[in-house]
């Protein structure tokens, strides 16, 4: 199985980066990519620019690696309610590709976590609602409030036993549909 693990953040401290390498761990015997988003820097988006010089090949690089993967973990870091601007552009760059949808109908676990109470859940919600546009088959979602009590930087592990035994039973959810693809 491969598992591309997807952080939209290009903080290089990045506590949803930390979330989504942590889920990678609960899978077994995978085979896992993880991203940075500062790999896929480009031009922001706009129409002329794609007229005039075409799709970056950075967004060709991060849809290979999404073709690649047989499940996408993503954790996406919430910026006034939404994605971070990081994020956002390498979306749009990968989202002009010809005869393409961004995320190409791969299961997908929906992450966030953020320092805050709601966790996240501005960006889930806007992510829920426009994934399925762009092939997403969002799996399921988790989010994790309250990250600097919730998650042990040292161990680099969710330290409530309540949302990690809540999102050890999500990995299980799409480790088990993967297997079920796979006949």
């Amino acid at each position: 199985m491969k598992i591309l693990a997807i952080a939209g953040s290009n903080s290089d401290t990045s506590i949803n980066r930390q979330l989504v390498t942590y889920a990678t761990t609960l899978f077994e015997n995978a085979e896992v990519e993880i991203v940075d988003m500062n790999d896929f820097e480009m031009p922001i988006y706009k129409h002329q620019r794609e007229v005039e010089s075409g799709v970056p090949q950075q967004a060709n690089d991060f849809a290979a690696k999404i073709d690649k993967a047989d499940i996408l973990l993503v954790s996406l870091s919430e910026h006034n309610g939404t994605y971070s601007t990081a994020f956002k552009n390498v979306f749009d760059w990968t989202s002009r590709i010809k005869q393409r949808a961004v995320w190409n109908e791969k299961p997908m676990l929906l992450m966030a976590t953020a320092p805050g109470g709601r966790g996240g859940l501005g960006v889930l919600e806007a992510a829920e609602k426009r994934f399925p546009l762009h092939g997403g088959n969002i799996v399921d979602t988790f989010t994790l409030p309250f990250f600097n009590d919730n998650f042990d930087k040292e161990n680099q592990k969710i330290s409530n036993e309540e949302k990690d035994s809540e999102l050890r039973e999500k990995v299980s959810k799409i480790s088990s549909l993967e297997t079920i693809l796979e006949k």
